[in-house]
């Protein structure tokens, strides 16, 4: 008899701004309402079959939320608005993002979902084309686009079984805002039964429940960033070293706790996140109560020094080592670890979705029976333990019928073969056979870590995090809610998901936002401290894959007349120019209303850099509003210029950072110029700022409002560059 354990991994990240309270990304939801009760409740239909599920903390906390409707992303806010009172703001956000699905099993199996993508077009990679597919859409094609964006997400056996469901499918076209309601009750109910299925499962003895780390983080780069040298000795490195092994630990005993309230008991069985392990590891997971982890085939082989070679059929040619539980002992800790066959995994994932159901399933069934005998072989008649560990959700996109055709096929199939047992991964791992007495540290990706500390953005977001976590550690006279708050942002920003999407070596359509999110968790522990942000956080970290920004640079040198006017057309010809679209660069503002500044203009003359600032209204206005406008350099470094109005007076200040602290220190006007009337001009001396033709010149704009609480920065992912001319600067750039 061959043992099979299958770990489904359900998985998330925490998308929730701690400050503003919005959920950046919808997958938590949309999964919710596909996936995460779907995989759990199929499991009905098949009492003899047992499988884990791996929860992560940071999902469950979010489907509780959804759950309870105390969660909102603007995909729900949109998708729940009347058409009629979409701005065009919405529709533009609506028609770039509605169409997340998978096309040939999400989108083009329904006409009007097919029909309304048609219409829209590829991409929209232009503000011109996203305005003209704007304009071939009737407030009763977005009606339909807002309900079956979320209709193509309901769990398969929603569509086929739900009379609510099956009518709105019917209907097709002409929903009304009463048909978005009764989707939207669907909706809540689904979230509803997620939790609740998953306590009845295992309840009934037919799953167990098991965890990772409460946020997934990568527990050896938690324990010590210097782990990653062990497989890349000469690689570049964070500017600081990461090691909190406190921070692993939390991270461990809050996922138990976690999982002690919802489901009423705690796991016992861990999946570090991305399979990661360590010898620095084991001794935390043991003493956090876990008795049963798991990881990758390759870390087996490289902790035993072997090559687990498989023929052409995908045999494998060390079966009596892989499958088997071992005993790791570490430290002064041990735990039983199962390794995952990766190749049994990865047809799943990544190779049936093409495949009639039946067919897949017989092929997977007779894979295991063919491993299990061979192991038999070798190992004296002893039973075989075949792990099979995977994502639970992303996958079933790609196959037909949400892949429970699929599902429905293997499940029927392990509970009628007579050499093939199912095992939840705690049954699996109750007796270890073999003895480690350490691990090989890495991941189920190449056994090492390259993934998230290994491309210079990862390194980079590594130094941030240890520089905010340093700044936590230092902080006084901070205490309660906000102290509190603060290191939760730290640990979220150590989850893995953040470094997963830096590099080339993993790309998304929402890479910039994931960016944006690991940036904004770090700004949130520096504001909620009272420290000032460090100005790299308003840069993205994303050196490939980046987005335009609508930039022009300077073409010639210029003197404008400073009186806060347009005074002519050609005054500020030849300069640089930043379009600001609505929206862009409001990191702080959760109404989403137009962006005060409307366009940035940037050059030189011979002796002062020339900054221009156009707004929707008046700019003197909002001066007199209290609102402040303010350059922040990067280069040169730790200097500001903010223009603010006192008692109807103009002035203009430049500020340095100072100290340990690095506050801002008010240093007077010196040579600058400052005006506002329409617009503000500003003048500052290349002198002031200490900077020479051939120097490198950075800087970011921002408007601050009344309480001095920051509400746009332009450019939002990196600041407006340029380079201080020289005497050829003018020749290089004329033109006929």
């Amino acid at each position: 008899m061959t043992r099979v354990a299958i770990l489904w991994h359900m998985h998330q990240p925490f998308y929730e701004d701690l400050v503003t309270h919005e959920h950046i990304l919808p997958w938590v939801r949309l999964h919710a309402l596909k996936d995460y009760y779907g995989m759990a409740a199929v499991l009905r239909e098949f009492p003899d079959v047992r499988v884990t599920f791996n929860l992560v903390p940071s999902l469950l906390v979010q489907i509780e939320a959804f759950a309870e409707n105390r969660a909102r992303d603007r995909f729900l806010d949109l998708s729940l608005k009347p058409a009629t009172d979409l701005t065009d703001a919405d529709v533009a956000f609506v028609l770039d993002n509605f169409f997340h699905a998978q096309r040939q099993r999400m989108i083009d199996i329904y006409p009007r979902y097919a029909e309304l993508l048609a219409r829209r077009g590829g991409t929209l990679p232009t503000a011109a084309a996203a305005l003209a597919a704007a304009r071939r859409f009737s407030r009763d094609d977005l009606r339909d686009l807002q309900v079956w964006h979320k209709l193509a997400w309901l769990d398969p056996s929603y569509l086929e079984r739900d009379a609510r469901v099956r009518g709105l499918i019917a209907k097709g076209r002409g929903f009304t805002e009463d048909d978005k309601l009764l989707l939207r009750t669907v909706e809540l109910e689904i979230l509803n039964q997620v939790i609740p299925e998953y306590r009845a499962a295992a309840g009934r003895g037919q799953v167990e429940l098991s965890t990772s780390p409460f946020y997934h983080p990568i527990l050896p780069l938690l324990c010590d960033t210097d782990v990653y040298l062990r497989t890349h000795p000469d690689s570049p490195m964070p500017r600081q070293r990461f090691t909190h092994t406190e921070d692993a630990s939390e991270q461990l005993t809050r996922a138990a706790a976690l999982h002690g309230r919802l489901f009423g008991r705690t796991p016992v069985g861990l999946w570090p996140s991305e399979g990661s392990v360590s010898d620095a590891m084991v001794p935390l997971a043991a003493a956090a109560g876990f008795t049963w982890m798991a990881t990758d085939e390759l870390i087996l082989a490289r902790t035993l020094g072997l090559t687990f070679g498989r023929d052409g059929e995908g045999h494998l040619d060390h079966p009596e080592r892989l499958y088997a539980p071992y005993r790791v002992r570490a430290g002064r800790g041990s735990i039983a670890c199962a390794f995952r066959d990766h190749y049994l995994s990865d047809l799943i994932g990544f190779t049936y979705a093409g495949w009639p159901a039946d067919a897949a399933a017989d092929h997977f069934v007779s894979r295991l029976v063919e491993a299990g005998r061979r192991y038999a072989a070798r190992a004296g008649g002893e039973e075989a333990l075949i792990s099979v560990i995977l994502d639970g959700e992303n996958a079933w996109e790609h196959f037909e019928g949400g892949g429970r055709p699929f599902l429905r096929a293997l499940y029927g199939r392990l509970s009628s073969n007579p050499e093939l047992r199912t095992v939840t991964m705690a049954e699996a791992c109750a007796t270890p056979r073999h003895e480690l007495t350490s691990i090989f540290p890495g991941s189920w990706i190449d056994a090492n870590f390259y993934i998230w500390i290994g491309h210079r953005d990862d390194q980079r977001a590594w130094s941030q995090l240890a520089d905010a976590r340093r700044a936590l550690d230092e902080v006084s006279g901070i205490e309660g809610a906000d102290l509190a708050r603060a290191r939760e942002e730290v640990l979220i920003a150590e989850g893995s998901d953040w470094f997963w999407w830096y590099g080339d070596d993993h790309s998304s359509a929402h890479d910039p936002e994931f960016d944006d999110l690991f940036r904004r968790h770090l700004r949130n522990v520096y504001t909620l401290l009272r420290k000032p942000v460090p100005d790299e956080l308003f840069v993205s970290n994303m050196s490939t894959g980046t987005q335009a920004v609508a930039e022009t640079p300077p073409s010639g040198f210029f003197t404008p007349t400073l009186d806060g006017e347009e005074t002519s057309y050609f005054e500020w010809l030849g300069a640089g120019t930043l379009e600001i679209r609505d929206g862009a660069g409001a990191m702080h503002r959760v109404d989403r209303g137009p962006s005060l500044l409307t366009l940035v203009q940037f050059g030189f003359d011979r002796e002062c850099l020339y900054v221009r600032l156009d707004s929707g209204g008046r700019a003197a206005d909002l001066l007199a509003d209290g609102y402040e406008f303010s350059l922040t350099f990067l280069q040169p470094a730790g200097v500001r210029f903010v223009v603010r109005q006192t008692l109807e007076r103009l002035i203009g200040s430049f500020r340095d950072r100072q100290g340990d602290d690095r506050e801002w220190v008010e240093r007077g006007i010196g040579r600058a110029r400052v005006a506002a009337g329409t617009i503000i001009e500003v003048a500052l001396s290349l002198s002031d700022l200490g900077v020479r033709a051939g120097a490198s010149c950075s800087f970011f704009v921002a408007v601050s409002d009344a309480d001095r609480h920051e509400v746009e920065r332009h450019p939002d992912t990196r600041p407006l560059e340029l380079t201080v001319p020289d005497e050829r600067f003018e020749a290089r750039n004329w033109t006929a």
